[in-house]
């Protein structure tokens, strides 16, 4: 279980302060697949930073009781002056898996070719975002954090970053942002909605949701959010 209790975060900006979380509570179980929803700067990669502990929160606790992989889609954790072979071999020795193993999965997955003994800083962004996708599945994490990560790469390589979660829904929590809704209502048995009045929203009646979220977004019902049952 990860525990989030009491969660309040703020950012200085022109003018004054922009707090994106305030007393935020939320669980986290083995068998929770959670989607965030919210517009932009509702802080949902930020929430997704601070389950990691990539981001220290304002106040408020976080216990995990889970292995929880990086933000995949926050690349702070890739080194880009080594190698993506180098990454790989160095991320199985912290997590204790065996680094062949891992590297021939990243390089299969990540079908970045010549470039894995490459400097990351040489990638493009979409490589970059291979690389790491492919990392954060080579490693059994209990919870994956998942920020974009589908909007990376071509067709081809979304689809199989779909299978890849479809595989791994039955043995991993995670918790997901994306833009797709449609990704969400699939993959997900809860959602969590950022940045709405009256305070955020968590809800298991994801489709249900989905679909008042998206009428706020069009303006079509400007009290969906304000019903405590959303």
């Amino acid at each position: 279980m990860i525990r989030l209790r009491n969660i309040s975060k703020a950012y200085k900006v022109q003018g004054g302060w922009n707090r994106v979380l305030q007393n935020f509570d939320l669980d986290i179980g083995p068998n929770d697949r959670i989607g965030l929803l919210g517009r932009n700067g509702a802080g949902k990669s930020t929430l997704l930073r601070i389950i990691g502990g990539a981001e220290k929160q304002d106040t408020g606790t976080v216990t995990r009781d889970m292995s929880v992989s990086w933000p995949i889609g926050f690349s702070g954790y890739i080194q880009g002056n080594i190698s993506g072979r180098a990454n790989a071999k160095f991320l199985a020795r912290v997590y204790g898996c065996e680094p062949q193993e891992v590297c021939d999965f990243v390089k299969d997955f990540s079908d970045i070719g010549a470039f894995f003994d490459e400097p990351v800083r040489t990638y493009s962004t979409g490589m970059r975002g291979r690389l790491g996708f492919a990392l954060s599945m080579a490693i059994d994490f209990d919870c994956l954090l998942i920020d974009e990560v589908l909007a990376t790469g071509d067709a081809a390589f979304k689809e199989k970053s779909r299978q890849a979660l479809e595989a791994r829904r039955s043995n991993s929590a995670f918790v997901i942002v994306n833009h797709g809704l449609q990704v969400i209502d699939r993959l997900c048995n809860k959602v969590v909605v950022l940045g709405i009045e009256n305070g955020p929203v968590i809800s298991e009646k994801v489709h249900k949701t989905i679909k008042e979220y998206e009428a706020i977004l069009t303006g079509k019902d400007v009290g969906t959010h304000q019903a405590a049952g959303v």
